[in-house]
């Protein structure tokens, strides 16, 4: 193997230790010099110090936004190519993220083919685009997902969950009481 002086630098910002610890070794195998990040403060400040070729960051975490540390490792190496990878998205947080300089925008769970594909996107001799995906989730699956999103960011309150989906609670609470067979 090369002296890690020689390998793309790369940055994954995640708050989760296990796919961070996951991503960053399959990445390491695959040729990158990887460092780790468990929140935008710490990837910004990793960043100051040494501006990485690649990076990958998760849209929701404790302290500064995945948005917020896009908008920040743009304006320390215009450089930097960043893929957003995210298990909530939206097509509003996905223009967002590419308008302030995310390279491309993945949904969890991706794989690292998907996530090096990602980061060749717009290369002169990469791809165009990502390979498209084998597996998507159910619409029951996301819908399910999107249901205990709102209510985690409602810290577990039924009634405002309800309220912010437009349910009645009583629909909600079945809702809440099916688990998706199928992803």
């Amino acid at each position: 193997m090369p002296p890690s002086e020689t390998l793309p630098t790369l940055l994954i910002v995640d708050d989760d230790a296990v796919l961070r610890e996951r991503l960053s070794r399959a990445l390491e195998r695959r040729g990158f010099s990887v460092t780790m990040a468990t929140d935008g403060t710490a990837a910004i400040a990793l960043a100051e110090a040494e501006s990485p070729e690649y990076a990958l960051v998760d849209m929701r975490m404790p302290g500064p936004s995945g948005l917020d540390v896009v908008r920040e490792l743009v304006r320390i190496d215009p450089g930097t190519r960043i893929v957003v990878l995210t298990a909530y998205g939206s097509i509003a947080t996905a223009i967002e993220a590419i308008r302030l300089g995310a390279t491309y925008y993945l949904q969890k769970p991706a794989s690292i083919d998907q996530i090096i594909a990602a980061f060749e996107r717009g290369k002169a001799d990469g791809p165009e685009r990502p390979p498209a995906p084998t597996e998507v989730p159910s619409l029951a699956r996301a819908e399910w997902e999107h249901i205990h999103q709102v209510l985690s960011d409602c810290a577990g309150n039924i009634r405002q969950a309800a309220r912010l989906l437009g349910l009645h609670r009583r629909t909600l609470q079945r809702k809440l009481s099916k688990f998706p067979l199928s992803r």
